[in-house]
């Protein structure tokens, strides 16, 4: 369904097992500009209304949807017994605000530190909150007796999920869910939808998978037909692959060679955006993250995260012109524990001030630490652009640890051996010279490539593999545009000797370069041989890189007698 024939955001409601409702609170705009929505395929907050012989609301929506919510449903509200939160944030707490204007003795549900969080951000200190600490349940009855499963993470320090023997669903809460709006509500056709669901794993998953790995272990023994996502088709079709993939990625991060220790703190949620848009960057280029909320975080788990790392970054919001004691406790922790040849980053978000930024980064200059990058100022809430420079500043600090690894490792006395043979005849593989750039609103980016190749005639498709690290490969997911500008032979050093510089993030990669815009929003290069408008259909993790098959929607050739750009490499191991 397209956007042109729907309302930007509705609700529909919808069955999915006996006594069990979704209710789909739905959108195509982006809401967001947190790095998790930057797909801009909307979202659907999901909602359960499970109707027995009492009656449970889990998971409400947030501010955006508060009032479509509410919408002509008042009554049907008026009978709920509980209401249960999976995870509690400001924009949640909206719509229990109102909720609790309807029903002013409704008991809420959640975890301990849930409760803290609402009672502060509501400031109620006599809520009716009943605090889930272990193996309580709760009977709504005709069989409806609900269990919890505690799965706390950095981020999320109060997160639960949710389990309905009777219908045996899963109410995952962040869980296994994507940002998609659609009209479908279960999984059918579930490959299609692995992109979305890898990405938002990526953004959100990735930087905790040790603890992803502990809810795994912790749900394994339930007998789950559904994944009920707060977010997204909600999960039956592919649960058993999804799961297994969820292990198989988690457990990828978690052996990684080298690891960044994220710690920070966040007041209004700004600056765990930040943080996530780091860590996003940082996992891109092959480096873990472990991402540590200071405010939750025991002094010894700190110390050995911080021992364990071969990095680490602080980030802290300013309040009242001043860090919070806790990220103050752990920049302690961190001046007592890491060596001074760890590689440091700071950043922050504040309102009026960032005194925090700066004592972080005096602290740690005074210390002796070396700086992976300039620390980051933001003011408010981030935009999409500071959050792609985020990105790109943790992608440069994990390429950064990684030469520092490299340097160190010595070189062993050379003698050809077959994997050598093998990278010589690789290298032998040429393709035409090319620069790729791609937009996305205010954000645009551009690289250097030779892996290209045309890969069928009707429609006309070619395939371009684009290094996991590139800061130009979040812009080209499925849907994706971009221009594939082929240089000529004779005209093209100082083109590739300008893509080929390292730009800083955020840095604007078109200055002193001759750009026309293409009918699809990217860039064409008046000085390329020809150019080629492109469209991403699909892609595949290959390795260290992404294989992308794009169809060409339109092209022209700029100069007839001119002649494409070829590179020669002598080796297969680096371009």
């Amino acid at each position: 369904m397209s956007q042109t024939t729907i309302k930007a955001r509705d609700l529909r409601v919808n069955p999915i097992a006996v006594n069990t409702n979704v209710w789909r609170s739905r959108t195509w705009e982006r809401l967001k500009f947190e790095i998790e929505y930057a797909l801009e395929r909307g979202t659907t907050a999901n909602s359960y209304l499970i109707k027995a012989e009492k009656t449970a609301l889990i998971d409400p929506p947030g501010e955006s949807f508060t009032e479509i919510f509410l919408s002509d449903r008042v009554a049907e509200l008026q009978t709920v017994d509980f209401i249960i939160l999976g995870h509690v944030n400001p924009n949640r707490a909206v719509t229990v605000q109102k909720l609790l204007e309807i029903l002013p003795q409704v008991q809420i549900i959640c975890s301990n530190p849930g409760a803290i969080a609402l009672r502060s951000i509501l400031e109620k200190p006599d809520l009716n909150i009943r605090v889930i600490k272990g193996d309580e349940k709760i009977d709504l009855g005709r069989g409806h007796v609900l269990e919890f499963v505690l799965a706390p993470t950095p981020r999320w320090p109060d997160r639960m999920l949710t389990y309905d023997p009777a219908s045996k669903i899963l109410f995952s809460d962040k869980l296994f869910g994507c940002h998609v709006a659609s009209d479908q509500v279960l999984d059918e056709g579930w490959e299609s939808l692995l992109e979305d669901r890898r990405y938002y794993f990526d953004c959100l998953m990735a930087p905790v998978a040790k603890q992803i790995l502990a809810t795994l272990d912790k749900i394994a023994a339930l007998d789950i037909s559904t994944y009920a996502t707060g977010h997204g088709q909600l999960v039956k079709y592919g649960l058993k692959e999804l799961t297994n993939l969820y292990r198989q990625w988690s457990q990828q991060q978690s052996q990684r060679e080298l690891a960044v220790a994220l710690i920070y703190a966040s007041a209004y949620g700004n600056t765990a955006t930040v943080a996530q848009a780091i860590a996003a960057g940082i996992t891109k280029a092959g480096v873990a993250v472990n991402s540590i909320n200071c405010e939750f975080v025991e002094p010894t788990e700190l110390r050995q995260a911080v021992a364990n790392c071969q990095g680490f970054i602080m980030g802290s919001p300013t309040l009242g012109g001043h860090a919070p004691t806790p990220v103050q406790t752990a920049l302690g922790v961190v001046l007592a524990t890491a060596e001074k040849n760890k590689l440091a980053g700071v950043f922050g978000s504040f309102g009026w001030s960032g005194e925090a930024i700066d004592l972080l980064e005096t602290k740690l200059k005074d210390a002796g630490y070396k700086f992976g990058f300039e620390p980051i100022r933001v003011k408010f809430k981030p935009t999409a652009q500071i959050l792609k420079e985020c990105e790109e500043v943790g992608t440069d600090f994990a390429q950064a640890l990684k030469k520092t690894k490299k340097a160190t490792v010595p070189k062993a006395q050379f003698t050809q051996s077959q994997d050598d043979r093998v990278a010589q005849a690789v290298g032998r593989v040429v393709g035409s010279l090319s620069i790729v750039t791609a937009q996305q609103n205010e954000v645009a980016s551009a690289m250097l490539a030779s892996w290209v190749s045309q890969a069928t005639f009707s429609p006309p498709g070619l395939t371009v593999a684009v290094a996991k690290e590139r800061a130009i490969e979040s812009l080209m997911h499925n849907g994706g545009k971009f221009v594939l500008n082929v240089l000529e032979q004779g005209k093209h050093i100082s083109v590739m000797k300008h893509f080929l510089k390292p730009f800083a993030p955020g840095e604007d990669r078109f200055v002193g370069i001759e750009t026309v815009p293409a009918e699809n929003g990217c860039q064409i290069l008046q000085d390329s041989l020809a150019y080629l408008e492109c469209t991403v259909e699909s892609r595949m993790e290959c390795g260290d890189h992404w294989l992308l098959y794009a169809t060409v929607d339109r092209g022209k050739v700029q100069n007839n007698t001119g002649v494409t750009a070829i590179h020669h490499r002598k080796s297969g191991t680096h371009y």
